[in-house]
This record gives structure tokens, sequence and C-alpha cells, in this order.
């Protein structure tokens, strides 16, 4: 692949378009439960209370999924406020779910590759639902269709697959080792599944759902993951909150914007809860070549996060308990963060710049397109041009074996 902006952004998202489920998955086997694009007009699904409009929303296994829109692209929508998200598939512009359209579009904001995890219908746990059965044909149609149309279209696009895990760490390690067969270089999963099952609204489970047996992510049964992905050389991707719910109370007197305002900076920072669990449970030291990645979280929190488990490491002797190596270290070694913003969490971020990538986060709300190279700017003034380029490219095309 050829480096001509000298950008690379390591997380954006992709959008499926409306027949990729149900061109992969069996319409007698699982009917109107296939992912797909519906018309309604039922009140939570407005994005004005009260309106009587005719809509458009994903249902996936009979159940409204992202109640806000068809596709989640504010930022290429005429919007100022980029809040707004398109009610009816017609309005999607082509740059969100087309291939060929999306490269104009980089091109235009001076990217020149982007790693690329979910969209709408595809987030958290969403196929966290009815059976095992389902979720991994949802998830198999999923990892098809990205690699089909999107990496087959250009080598400027390297997808993330998605993994399933209600039918057994088995069939998880097989789907794992497909992936990695058709193309794929990383895997996005939940940071603590067995959590992740007991939310509310989409998510909700049947009390007979074999999501409620997941272990918790320290137990030995997802070892054989573990191993899977340090095998095949495949990074292991959280996004945003990976599904670790840690936040305040909303306040029910915000504006709607104030809402996302006040939740989403704190979502960024959800993971300083989950980091100690990946180092203290000696994963890190029992996989010395597995690497790991944060999206969309940002690097600003995560000196303390490095200071406060090295403080704990020595106050309570933790070598003697398998964790051979100070955390920031095995960190250092296997952990990788993005950003897109941040000014002095760059520069002040205690992790070794050839651990943080960038990324512009499109077509989402904060995403920094169209004016990429202006954030960037902003963002490295004052960095040097070595460790610039590390950051903005080097990072990411070393990590994804993308030269």
């Amino acid at each position: 692949m050829e480096i001509k902006y000298g950008v690379i952004s390591a997380d954006s998202h992709a959008q499926l378009g409306p027949d990729a489920f149900l061109t992969r998955m069996s319409k007698a086997r699982f009917g109107d439960r296939i992912p797909h694009l519906r018309e309604t007009a039922a009140p939570k699904t407005m994005l004005t209370r009260g309106s009587d409009q005719i809509v458009e929303r994903w249902f996936v296994n009979g159940k409204i999924e992202e109640p806000r829109g068809v596709a989640n692209c504010p930022a290429m929508m005429e919007d100022a406020s980029r809040t707004y998200f398109p009610q009816r598939w017609e309005e999607v512009p082509a740059g969100v779910y087309q291939p060929l359209a999306r490269l104009k579009e980089l091109d235009r904001d001076g990217i020149d590759a982007e790693v690329l995890f979910p969209n709408p219908p595809v987030q958290e746990a969403v196929f966290f639902q009815s059976d095992a059965e389902f979720e991994l044909a949802c998830v198999q149609a999923y990892n098809d269709a990205l690699m089909e149309q999107w990496r087959a279209v250009s080598d400027r696009y390297v997808p993330l697959a998605l993994i399933p895990y209600l039918g057994g760490i088995d069939q998880t390690a097989a789907e794992v080792r497909r992936a990695a067969k058709i193309g794929y270089r990383g895997i996005v999963m939940i940071a603590e599944p067995q959590s992740a099952v007991r939310g509310s609204g989409a998510w909700a489970l049947a009390a007979d759902n074999p999501g409620y047996r997941l272990k918790h992510f320290a137990d030995p049964c997802w070892n054989p993951l573990w191993e899977t992905c340090q095998d095949l050389d495949l990074t292991i991707h959280w996004h945003a909150n990976a599904g670790v719910r840690v936040m305040a109370p909303v306040w029910k007197g915000y504006a709607p914007d104030q809402v996302w305002a006040s939740i989403v900076p704190a979502g960024f920072s959800a993971l300083s809860q989950f980091i100690p669990l990946l180092v203290f449970t000696g994963i890190l030291d029992r996989y010395p070549r597995l690497r790991w990645a944060s999206a969309e979280t940002g690097v600003g929190w995560l000196n303390y996060v490095l200071d406060g488990c090295d403080h704990e490491w020595e106050r309570r002797r933790l070598w003697t308990e398998g964790i051979a190596v100070r955390p920031s270290e095995r960190l250092q070694q296997q952990f990788y963060v993005m950003s897109w913003f941040e000014i002095e969490g760059i520069k002040g971020c205690r992790l070794s710049p050839s651990n943080i990538m960038w990324e512009s986060d499109f077509p989402h709300n904060p995403s920094t397109y169209p004016q990429s190279h202006k954030v960037i700017d902003r963002m490295l003034d004052g960095v040097s041009p070595q460790l610039r380029q590390q950051i903005l490219w080097e990072n990411a095309a070393r990590l994804y074996r993308m030269l």
C-alpha cells in the first residue's frame, strides 16, 4: 500500500448495506430475525418525540437496534452540530457505505488507509440474543461481508473481525481461525462478556440464554482465544467503553446534546477500570506476544493507570504471585492506544510513542473529517517529525502489516 498523505486512521467505521445479512443468512432458518431495515412509526424510534413520521430502523432478532437512525454518520450529514442521524436509508451518503465512494472521502481528508470497526446495527453486544446458532450466523455474515465488500475493493481498508461468544470457546476460536484465513489481522471483542449480556433494551436476554453462562474475562476458559490470537498474530481490540459501563447517572434535565456531551468523554476512560484487570490476571505474562489495542479512548487517562498499577505491584510484591514484569513495562510491550484530538495527553503520555496511533473516527460525531490535517497540526504542534510520523502512520502500518 502506498503512503501518500502520511496518515492512517487506526479507528474508522464501515457501514454495511441493507442486504449484507439478508444475502448471507438463511431466510428459511432465521426468517425476520435476520438483521434488516424495516419501516416503523413506533414512538421510541422517533428522532423528535411526538413525531408521527414513518422512519426506518435496523431490526435484529425482532428488536430495534440503534433508535437514533439507520447509520451512525453525523460527520457526513449537513448538520453543523453533528447530531443528526439519517432516518431512512436513502439519506445515507454513499461515502458511508460504498467502499469506492469512501476512497474519495479519504483522499479529500488526506487519509491513506483506515482500520475498520463496526457501525450499526453491529455494536458491542447486539448479537448476544436468542441462541448461539443465530449469533454465529450473524457474526459470520458480518465477517464475510466486510472482507468481500471492503477489503476486496482496496488494500486501504483493514477490517476487524467480530467473534461469537454463546457457542463455547471452541466455536469462538474456530471463527477466529476462519477470519485469519480469509485475511483479517485483528478482532474486536467486549471487555467483559459476563457483564455485557446483563444489559437492557435491545441487549436484554431471556433467562435461558446461554450468554448468562459466560465466564469472567479472567477465567481460564478464555485461554484458547488468547492462544489462537497470539499464534495467528491477531491484535485484540476494545472499542470505546467496550461494554464496560462505568458512569454517573445522567441528569434528566439535560437537553439531548448535553446528554451525549456528558457521557461520551466519560466513556472514553471506561477502560481505565479494566486495564488493571488485564495486568493482574497475568494474561499478559502468559501470552507475551499477544497484542491489545484500545480504540476511541484517548490517552490522557493512561498515565494514572500505569503509575497506579506499578505502585500496587511494588507494594504487594506481586512478582511473587506470578506477575513477573512491572506493569508499565509489560503494557509497553503489548498495549496500544489511539487518540484523535488530544494535545497534552499525547505529549505527556508515559507509554512510548511507538504504542500510540492516530484515529479519525469517521464518520461519527467526534470525527476530525474533513479537517483531519488541521486537527493533527494542532494536536502534534511541537512534536518532532520522527515521532509525528510514528504516531500518524508507522505504528499502524507495522501493527496491521500494511506495507
